[in-house]
């Protein structure tokens, strides 16, 4: 089987999360504001925000409005929120 392409989003949301599972972003960890990772991985202000959703979803991270997006979980310890 050949590895279809990915969207940037994904790939951009597997890297933050390979961070988080290697210790580099930490539980409690902010990440960068939107406007600083579109400068540190070179994606559009779409891509970013569509890669902390799916970073949202894996339940890797929480968004608290006004005050930024933090890591609250491992990859091998996330639990997706309930719907």
């Amino acid at each position: 089987m050949t590895d279809l392409p990915r969207y940037e989003y994904v790939k951009l949301a597997d890297q933050i999360a390979a961070d988080i599972a290697s210790g580099t972003l930490p539980i409690g960890a902010a990440l960068p504001s939107e406007r600083a990772m579109v400068d540190i991985h070179g994606v559009s202000i779409g891509t970013v925000r569509r890669a902390v959703r799916e970073l949202v979803t894996r339940g890797l991270v929480a968004k608290l409005p006004s005050k930024g997006t933090y890591v609250i979980a491992t990859p091998d310890t996330a639990q997706p929120p309930q719907a």
